[in-house]
């Protein structure tokens, strides 16, 4: 007689336990971010950050603990990768946010002036993409000067004030009043370079307006300065683009936009206005990369 064996199936196998965080996964997450809070750093060039990159890229578990360290610190990812490297920007109620006002005080510049320096910096986003392609390529790199960006900002002026004429609104300096509407009156008429004795660029010049947003764009690794022509000239970094990105439906830029003054080839506008355009207001405070 031959022995009947009954096989049965093999149990199934407990599911694997995920892996504990381990104090060096924290420490190395954490050093990942502050690789990402030094705009100026590339990737290519420091092997520990290409190496903490590529772990974010290949381990989900070590991506999730990043994540949530950034977030701690009320940073926002917009980008992992080796072109941009880990870039992040500051939410609204981070430490790290940088806010308009603080910046003035920065730039020495009187509080009545917040308004021009966030419509530069709203000028600046507009020209350095102007079409929404542009912007939407990872390829593509933007280029701005300091005279392009206040002759584009006197150009909007000229429409404003046209759109106010047409509407029979008072043309009048309002500086105290929220919006573009009050922004150009400011802008147009203040000099455009003014005169100091030693032939500097006075600070409170549109032009000085101009060029302290792209220093401090260039400080914080948005943009890179490439010459002196046209009072300085600049090329967009991938950080900068990523910015304007998470910007592009603000209402202060849309507004810009829908006056339909960028200078492209086909006429359109650099970034798609938002519905409802013609209700937008520019509050005082607003500005790339700036929170009111």
């Amino acid at each position: 007689m031959s022995e009947h064996v009954e096989w049965s199936e093999a149990e199934p196998s407990a599911p694997s336990a995920p892996a504990a965080v381990t104090p060096a996964d924290a420490a190395d997450a954490a050093r990942l971010v502050a690789f990402g809070l030094q705009p100026k750093l590339q990737p290519a060039r420091d092997q520990e950050y290409t190496e903490l990159l590529r772990r974010y890229r290949e381990d989900p578990a070590f991506a999730r603990l990043a994540d949530a360290v950034a977030a701690g610190l009320g940073l926002v990812v917009l980008e992992v990768s080796p072109r941009a490297g880990m870039a992040v920007t500051a939410a609204e109620d981070s430490v790290f946010a940088v806010r308009m006002g603080d910046y003035a005080r920065r730039t020495a510049a009187d509080s009545g002036d917040r308004f021009l320096h966030g419509l530069a910096h709203l000028a600046v986003a507009a020209l350095a993409f102007p079409r929404p392609e542009d912007l939407a390529d990872d390829t593509y790199i933007g280029r701005v000067t300091v005279n392009g960006v206040d002759a584009f900002v006197r150009q909007a002026c000229r429409r404003l004030e046209e759109r106010a004429e047409e509407r029979g609104e008072n043309t009048d300096p309002a500086t105290d009043a929220p919006g573009l509407e009050a922004a150009w009156r400011i802008w147009a008429r203040r000099s455009a370079t003014g005169a100091t004795k030693d032939a500097r660029r006075p600070a409170a010049s549109t032009t000085g307006i101009v060029a302290k947003a792209l220093a401090f764009l260039t400080d914080s690794g948005f943009l890179q300065r490439t010459g002196d022509d046209n009072g300085g000239t600049y090329r967009t970094t991938a950080r900068y683009q990523l910015q304007v990105r998470d910007m592009a439906g603000s209402a202060a830029l849309a507004e810009l936009l829908e006056l339909g003054v960028v200078p492209v080839t086909d006429g359109t506008a650099s970034l798609l206005p938002a519905e409802d355009a013609d209700d937008l207001e520019l509050v005082a405070d607003a500005g790339l990369p700036f929170h009111s």
